[in-house]
Protein backbone atom coordinates (compact mmCIF):
# COMPACT_ATOMS: atom_id res chain seq x y z
CA UNK A 1 0.00 0.00 0.00
CA UNK A 2 3.07 2.07 0.92
CA UNK A 3 4.49 2.40 -2.56
CA UNK A 4 0.61 2.85 -4.51
CA UNK A 5 0.27 5.76 -2.01
CA UNK A 6 3.23 7.44 -3.17
CA UNK A 7 2.39 7.11 -6.69
CA UNK A 8 -0.39 8.45 -6.23
CA UNK A 9 1.00 11.68 -4.49
CA UNK A 10 3.58 11.98 -7.08
CA UNK A 11 0.71 11.88 -9.71
CA UNK A 12 -1.53 14.79 -8.04
CA UNK A 13 1.45 16.80 -7.56
CA UNK A 14 2.36 16.70 -11.14
CA UNK A 15 -1.42 17.36 -12.08
CA UNK A 16 -1.35 20.31 -9.33
CA UNK A 17 1.50 21.34 -10.96
CA UNK A 18 0.41 20.98 -14.35
CA UNK A 19 -2.83 23.03 -13.80
CA UNK A 20 -0.92 25.44 -12.12
CA UNK A 21 -2.46 25.23 -8.71
CA UNK A 22 -0.94 26.12 -5.55
CA UNK A 23 -1.20 23.28 -2.82
CA UNK A 24 -3.69 25.09 -0.47
CA UNK A 25 -6.13 25.71 -3.80
CA UNK A 26 -5.90 21.45 -4.43
CA UNK A 27 -6.42 21.26 -0.47
CA UNK A 28 -9.52 23.37 0.00
CA UNK A 29 -11.38 22.00 -3.51
CA UNK A 30 -11.43 18.43 -1.62
CA UNK A 31 -11.77 19.82 2.29
CA UNK A 32 -8.14 18.66 3.26
CA UNK A 33 -5.76 21.04 5.75
CA UNK A 34 -2.89 22.19 3.90
CA UNK A 35 -0.70 20.31 5.98
CA UNK A 36 -3.19 17.45 4.91
CA UNK A 37 -2.80 17.17 1.27
CA UNK A 38 1.44 17.93 1.46
CA UNK A 39 1.45 14.55 3.32
CA UNK A 40 -1.08 13.34 0.72
CA UNK A 41 1.32 14.51 -2.34
CA UNK A 42 4.25 12.99 -0.14
CA UNK A 43 2.51 9.44 -0.27
CA UNK A 44 2.46 9.77 3.71
CA UNK A 45 -1.22 9.60 4.25
CA UNK A 46 -4.53 8.85 2.07
CA UNK A 47 -8.13 10.61 1.54
CA UNK A 48 -11.31 8.67 1.87
CA UNK A 49 -12.51 8.54 -1.98
CA UNK A 50 -15.05 11.48 -2.02
CA UNK A 51 -12.67 13.75 -1.23
CA UNK A 52 -10.40 11.69 -3.62
CA UNK A 53 -13.16 12.44 -6.62
CA UNK A 54 -13.34 16.02 -5.89
CA UNK A 55 -9.46 16.28 -5.90
CA UNK A 56 -9.90 14.84 -9.58
CA UNK A 57 -12.98 17.19 -10.18
CA UNK A 58 -10.50 20.01 -9.35
CA UNK A 59 -7.21 18.47 -11.61
CA UNK A 60 -9.18 17.67 -14.52
CA UNK A 61 -8.72 14.04 -14.30
CA UNK A 62 -11.16 10.91 -13.53
CA UNK A 63 -10.43 8.70 -10.17
CA UNK A 64 -9.18 5.95 -11.76
CA UNK A 65 -5.82 8.27 -13.37
CA UNK A 66 -5.46 9.34 -9.78
CA UNK A 67 -5.32 5.87 -8.26
CA UNK A 68 -3.93 3.68 -10.95
CA UNK A 69 -2.31 6.03 -13.52
CA UNK A 70 -4.27 4.14 -16.00
CA UNK A 71 -6.89 6.52 -18.43
CA UNK A 72 -10.54 4.97 -18.67
CA UNK A 73 -10.76 4.01 -22.76
CA UNK A 74 -14.15 2.51 -23.07
CA UNK A 75 -17.03 4.40 -24.04
CA UNK A 76 -19.86 2.04 -24.49
CA UNK A 77 -19.52 -0.41 -21.83
CA UNK A 78 -17.20 -1.88 -19.76
CA UNK A 79 -16.72 -5.49 -18.03
CA UNK A 80 -15.31 -6.19 -14.98
CA UNK A 81 -15.04 -10.31 -14.04
CA UNK A 82 -15.09 -11.49 -10.29
CA UNK A 83 -12.34 -10.25 -8.35
CA UNK A 84 -10.36 -8.52 -11.58
CA UNK A 85 -11.31 -4.77 -10.75
CA UNK A 86 -8.39 -2.48 -9.85
CA UNK A 87 -8.04 -2.61 -5.84
CA UNK A 88 -7.77 0.18 -4.24
CA UNK A 89 -5.71 0.32 -1.12
CA UNK A 90 -7.18 3.10 1.00
CA UNK A 91 -7.47 2.91 4.01
CA UNK A 92 -6.39 -0.36 6.74
CA UNK A 93 -10.04 -1.20 7.46
CA UNK A 94 -11.68 -0.53 4.09
CA UNK A 95 -10.55 -2.45 1.03
CA UNK A 96 -12.00 -0.95 -2.56
CA UNK A 97 -11.69 -2.67 -5.84
CA UNK A 98 -13.35 -0.30 -8.33
CA UNK A 99 -15.69 -1.78 -10.53
CA UNK A 100 -16.19 0.55 -13.50
CA UNK A 101 -12.78 2.36 -13.61
CA UNK A 102 -12.61 1.36 -17.24
CA UNK A 103 -15.21 3.33 -18.29
CA UNK A 104 -14.90 6.98 -19.65
CA UNK A 105 -17.09 9.99 -18.49
CA UNK A 106 -19.05 8.08 -15.94
CA UNK A 107 -21.66 9.52 -13.99
CA UNK A 108 -21.07 7.33 -10.53
CA UNK A 109 -18.23 5.59 -9.47
CA UNK A 110 -18.93 1.91 -8.62
CA UNK A 111 -16.82 -0.08 -5.99
CA UNK A 112 -17.28 -3.50 -4.13
CA UNK A 113 -16.22 -2.57 -0.44
CA UNK A 114 -15.27 -4.86 1.95
CA UNK A 115 -14.62 -3.79 5.18
CA UNK A 116 -12.69 -5.41 7.57
CA UNK A 117 -13.83 -6.23 11.34
CA UNK A 118 -12.18 -3.96 14.16
CA UNK A 119 -12.64 -3.63 18.06
CA UNK A 120 -13.18 -0.06 17.64
CA UNK A 121 -16.29 2.02 19.07
CA UNK A 122 -16.99 3.99 16.13
CA UNK A 123 -15.19 3.93 12.90
CA UNK A 124 -13.76 7.85 11.47
CA UNK A 125 -16.51 9.47 9.62
CA UNK A 126 -16.33 11.31 6.42
CA UNK A 127 -18.53 13.29 3.98
CA UNK A 128 -18.74 14.58 0.16
CA UNK A 129 -20.53 16.04 -2.25
CA UNK A 130 -23.21 13.82 -4.14
CA UNK A 131 -25.27 10.54 -3.03
CA UNK A 132 -24.22 7.75 -2.03
CA UNK A 133 -26.12 4.20 -2.65
CA UNK A 134 -24.74 0.92 -0.07
CA UNK A 135 -25.62 -2.87 -0.76
CA UNK A 136 -25.14 -5.65 1.37
CA UNK A 137 -23.66 -8.84 -0.19
CA UNK A 138 -22.08 -10.64 2.82
CA UNK A 139 -22.02 -10.25 6.13
CA UNK A 140 -23.72 -7.03 8.57
CA UNK A 141 -22.08 -4.00 8.97
CA UNK A 142 -23.24 -0.75 11.28
CA UNK A 143 -23.94 2.14 9.36
CA UNK A 144 -23.43 5.60 11.12
CA UNK A 145 -25.41 8.15 9.45
CA UNK A 146 -25.27 11.46 11.22
CA UNK A 147 -26.99 11.00 14.40
CA UNK A 148 -28.12 7.41 13.86
CA UNK A 149 -26.84 4.27 14.18
CA UNK A 150 -28.50 1.35 11.49
CA UNK A 151 -27.62 -2.58 11.03
CA UNK A 152 -27.63 -3.91 7.49
CA UNK A 153 -27.27 -7.39 6.80
CA UNK A 154 -27.30 -9.16 3.70
CA UNK A 155 -29.35 -8.04 0.47
CA UNK A 156 -30.47 -4.58 2.82
CA UNK A 157 -29.38 -1.27 1.12
CA UNK A 158 -29.47 2.57 1.44
CA UNK A 159 -29.77 5.32 -0.53
CA UNK A 160 -28.48 8.78 1.63
CA UNK A 161 -26.89 12.14 1.38
CA UNK A 162 -23.24 11.40 1.11
CA UNK A 163 -22.51 15.24 2.52
CA UNK A 164 -23.63 14.03 5.58
CA UNK A 165 -21.12 12.57 8.26
CA UNK A 166 -21.06 8.77 7.44
CA UNK A 167 -19.13 5.90 8.47
CA UNK A 168 -19.48 1.57 8.04
CA UNK A 169 -18.37 -1.05 10.82
CA UNK A 170 -18.19 -4.72 10.20
CA UNK A 171 -20.48 -6.63 12.75
CA UNK A 172 -20.37 -10.29 14.41
CA UNK A 173 -16.19 -9.88 13.75
CA UNK A 174 -16.46 -11.23 10.52
CA UNK A 175 -15.92 -8.68 7.07
CA UNK A 176 -18.92 -7.00 5.94
CA UNK A 177 -18.93 -6.70 1.77
CA UNK A 178 -20.42 -3.93 -0.01
CA UNK A 179 -21.39 -2.75 -3.25
CA UNK A 180 -21.05 1.53 -3.56
CA UNK A 181 -22.01 3.44 -5.85
CA UNK A 182 -20.58 7.32 -5.38
CA UNK A 183 -23.09 9.77 -7.26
Amino acid sequence: MENQLIEMGTRIKDLREIRGLTSEEAAESCGLKPEEYLKLEKGETDIHVGALQLLAKTLGTDITSLLSGKEPRMHEYTITRQHRGVAVARRNAYKYRSLASNFINRKADAFHVTVEPKKEEKPGFNSHPGQEFNMVLKGAMKLYLKDKEMILNEGDSIYFDSGLPHAMSALNNEACEFLALIF
